[in-house]
């Protein structure tokens, strides 16, 4: 399930390390013609993908759109990008599907919300990642407690008001840096990648950005811990064995 490679590929522990090793053999398939090495491939960064479907999804269609039909999507435009991937994603083959699958989340939210979502075409773009308001608004979605209850309503909705207001006293590289860490559950390394800075700076704003965030979600009920508790869904199924669903 998503969660349970939580440091990402290259991270240091067992898990990370196998699945670096798996990735660079596949990749070196790839490279030799073996292109069912790239299904392989994508089926080895499925539940890590999922995460980043999972939390990067508009609120509005949490619930209505599930995340493996997004993932299915993304792995066709993979497969008509073959040429890109033999020049691009040697180096970091993640990466590079990850920006395919942000790109088909970003066409998803378009067609699905139209006119509330006009500017969906600049959420993410190859050279600036993800945009400052589509990562507050999934922060603030995710790190909210679950109300069910029409009494909690406002509650909730004053909840919202805070969590956005702190984020927004945010750096924007200390906000993704928590997106990417926390939420989808990238390694430093891929962090670093990501926003273009070194390792040791990622790590700096990493522990940062969580120590400010720690200190708004104290007030909140259920705390930091509590808070941080609901971050994503888990998958209640295992990965896919293979890249699609035909």
């Amino acid at each position: 399930m998503p969660g349970e490679q939580q440091n990402g590929a290259g991270a240091g522990d067992a898990s990370g390390e196998y699945e670096f090793d798996q990735a660079r053999d596949l990749v070196n398939q790839v490279i030799q013609g073996n292109r069912e090495a790239m299904a392989e491939l994508f089926s080895l960064y499925r539940p890590r993908l999922w995460r980043l479907v999972a939390f990067r999804l508009h609120p509005q269609l949490q619930g209505r759109i599930d995340a493996d039909d997004v993932l299915q999507d993304a792995w066709m435009r993979a497969i008509d990008r073959i040429d890109s991937f033999l020049k691009d994603a040697v180096a970091s083959p993640f990466l590079w599907f990850r920006t395919i699958v942000s790109q088909t989340l970003v066409d998803l939210h378009r067609f699905h919300m139209g006119a509330q979502k006009r500017s969906a075409a600049r959420e993410f773009s190859i050279d600036r990642g993800w945009s400052n308001e589509s990562t507050s608004s999934a922060m603030s979605f995710h790190l909210q407690h679950p109300s069910k209850s029409p009494s909690s309503t406002l509650g909730r909705v004053e909840q919202a008001r805070q969590l956005e207001s702190a984020l927004q006293g945010m750096s924007e590289n200390d906000r993704e840096v928590l997106a990417l860490r926390h939420f989808e559950e990238l390694s430093n390394t891929e962090t670093a990648r990501v926003l273009n800075m070194t390792e040791q700076a990622a790590s700096a704003r990493y522990i940062r950005a969580l120590a400010r965030l720690k200190q708004v979600l104290e007030v909140l009920p259920g705390g930091f811990d509590g808070a941080l508790q609901f971050g994503l869904p888990r998958r209640s199924d295992p990965p896919a064995s293979s890249a699609g669903h035909s």
